[in-house]
């Protein structure tokens, strides 16, 4: 973070967040040019549709796409322009400007709402969509100026759960002015107030330093959008990201474009129904994007990346099968449909695939702020807008050609979309199974465990460390796998690691089997000779120097292989201190682990990360002390 009020101490929880000046300003800039724009779109929609279109229903549907590709065509003009702006000048400043067009243009467009000037209207939709382009970069790749590490995933979280909830009460709002009489007088003052309003909260934004400040600018458009594209693809786990979340943006707009018509050709309910599954999933949406900074410890947790995507996958499916039981004949009023078997699946199904959403976006977006370094963070946001921006067309083209030229049933189509979703998922993990298998530790230890870990920033996020932790239980390993946020490699004793079935899992867990000198020298060396190789491609390595599970729930002297190692290799260590496992039916209280029976149920568990210690000052004795202190007298 290059910049942030001095004043001002870490915010306690998100919500917290909206009481700072770093944040507040920032997130009502954002809300209220997210509320305007779809405001300004909706109305201008309905105009379309109901108001100028005198050639019939094909007029007004060549109409309204016109209206869309205006406002998405930016994104693929402007948007490598926009990131190397973001990145050359100072950020609150270029807001503030980037708000004072949106007033110009809403000022023109008030005139021409109370003109009667729909043309110009659709000319200024693009000019909003340039706005929105030139403002995209910047509100990304400002937040980690402007917050700490720890506060990233829940500012993240509010700014697209505020997002969502914008664009919700904008598109009613728009809705419910042009159902009015005299809707161009309600219309014309809302989006100058809107925009002079998001002008205004602007100033109060902190500064945020230029991160490229020498950077030249191409003005070449086409050379632009290759050289941005090319940044994006240069490190893969970002583009993979990236990719990730123009996923969801396809599969968002095809729930959010074909509502409409599963209301009214599925459902058989009256239009005010659109409003109720509109907001459900949009509030599910939100929903998610809050939970993240819970579910995730504030720090970045990619295991919910593909969490949420099954979550979205599976009522996905369910949303296929699920229908309010009505036969086509008279529309449904919303008290009859509520009264409809099936109602409350439908409506349960929109607003968990939302809020699996929140939870699959919200670490997206983190993961591509924190990796992405601060000279070309603006440029890679850019590119992330752009294959947004074509991923949403893609899924306009997929529901024409699925829905209208081969005829396929909604349902159906929300079917494939689910499998697509699944398909999109495993492809972009099958080359980094960590976040998957992370995932599906961290579940099942929270579904058995109630989990509370410390001191996890002390892990390294970047480079070689060595972890150092008590040994309490057979699942020692799976706590520690869940909550760190890199992958973390565990040397193991060769007789377990080769234990039938488990033996796969360990290998691609990457774990290292050891064994003493004694029993296998040739392999101890083989082992050492990997730690080795690991630490200096930069992993992180976790040893459990007693070398055995504790028999009385205390921790024995650490034997010296830990220093052996670390004169071999010199990095930083980190101790860690399990409490809570002792008395487990993993541990060996009351008897040799697992063969007694449970004798408690969702027990309290503690991780706790200690301060880094450098290699210099590391002996056996002086960092089973430093475990100790971690652990204090719950064991």
């Amino acid at each position: 973070m290059s910049e942030k009020v001095a004043s001002e101490k870490p915010a306690g929880s998100q919500w917290a967040l909206l009481k700072t000046r770093r944040f507040a300003p920032f997130f009502w800039t954002q809300f209220s040019g997210a509320f305007n724009d779809n405001l300004f779109k909706t109305a201008l929609a309905i105009l379309l549709t109901y108001a100028i279109s005198t050639g019939g229903g094909d007029d007004a549907s060549l109409l309204v796409n016109l209206a869309a590709g205006l406002f998405i065509a930016p994104f693929f003009l402007f948007s490598p322009l926009a990131g190397q702006i973001a990145d050359k000048y100072e950020k609150s400043a270029l807001i503030r400007r980037i708000k004072l067009a949106e007033v110009s243009i809403m000022g023109t467009a008030a005139l021409a709402w109370i003109m009667g000037w729909p043309y110009v209207l659709l000319a200024l939709l693009f000019a909003m969509g340039a706005q929105s382009a030139f403002f995209g970069p910047v509100k990304y790749s400002l937040l980690p100026q402007h917050l700490e590490s720890g506060e990233l995933v829940g500012g993240n979280g509010m700014v697209e759960m505020g997002t969502f909830v914008a664009i919700l009460l904008g598109t009613m709002t728009g809705g419910l002015f042009m159902s009015l009489d005299g809707s161009r007088w309600l219309v014309a003052p809302a989006v100058v107030a809107a925009a002079l309003a998001g002008w205004r909260i602007s100033r109060r934004i902190p500064a945020a330093p230029a991160a490229d400040p020498d950077l030249a600018i191409d003005w070449n458009l086409i050379r632009g959008t290759r050289l941005t594209l090319a940044a994006a693809r240069a490190d893969r786990p970002v583009f993979l990201a990236i990719v990730g979340i123009s996923w969801f943006w396809f599969a968002g707009a095809a729930y959010l474009t074909q509502l409409p018509l599963f209301a009214r050709d599925v459902l058989h309910c009256e239009a005010g129904i659109i409003s109720l599954l509109l907001t459900l999933f949009s509030v599910g949406i939100a929903a998610g994007s809050l939970l993240c900074e819970r579910l995730s410890g504030r720090q970045v947790n990619l295991g919910l990346i593909p969490l949420g995507a099954l979550g979205m996958s599976l009522f996905g499916f369910d949303l296929m099968d699920a229908d309010a039981g009505a036969a086509a004949g008279a529309p449904l009023s919303l008290g009859a449909f509520l009264a409809a078997p099936g109602a409350w699946r439908v409506l349960l199904d929109l607003a968990l695939i939302g809020l699996f959403g929140g939870l699959y976006i919200v670490p997206l977006f983190v993961f591509v702020q924190v990796r992405t370094p601060a000279p070309v963070r603006s440029r890679i946001i850019a590119a992330n807008n752009m294959l947004n921006a074509l991923f949403m067309v893609a899924s306009a083209g997929a529901g024409v050609l699925l829905l209208g030229v081969m005829d396929l049933p909604i349902p159906r189509f929300f079917g494939l979309l689910a499998l697509a979703n699944l398909l999109v998922a495993l492809g972009i993990y099958h080359r980094r199974p960590f976040h998957l298998l992370r995932a599906i530790i961290w579940t099942l230890t929270r579904l058995a465990y109630r989990v509370r870990c410390e001191g996890m920033t002390h892990i390294p996020e970047k480079g070689a460390a060595v972890l150092v932790c008590n040994h309490v239980s057979y699942v020692d390993a799976l706590f520690i796998y869940a909550a760190s946020r890199r992958p973390v490699r565990f040397v193991m004793h060769a007789a377990y690691y080769h234990m039938p079935v488990l033996h796969r899992l360990f290998k691609a867990a990457g774990m290292i089997p050891i064994d003493s000198g004694r029993a296998n020298p040739v392999l101890l060396q083989r082992s050492l000779e990997t730690i080795s190789a690991a630490l200096a491609r930069g992993d992180l390595i976790c040893l459990f120097p007693e070398g055995h599970l504790t028999r009385d729930g205390e921790v024995d002297h650490f034997r010296p292989g830990i220093e052996r190692i670390l004169q071999a290799n010199p990095v930083p260590v980190v101790p860690l201190a399990l409490r809570g496992l002792w008395g487990s039916v993993f541990s060996h209280k009351g008897g040799t682990a697992l063969t007694h029976w449970p004798r408690r149920f969702w027990s309290r568990i503690e991780l706790a990360a200690g301060e880094v210690i450098q290699p210099w000052r590391v002996t056996a004795e002086s960092l089973r002390a430093a475990v100790l202190r971690l652990r204090g007298a719950r064991g």
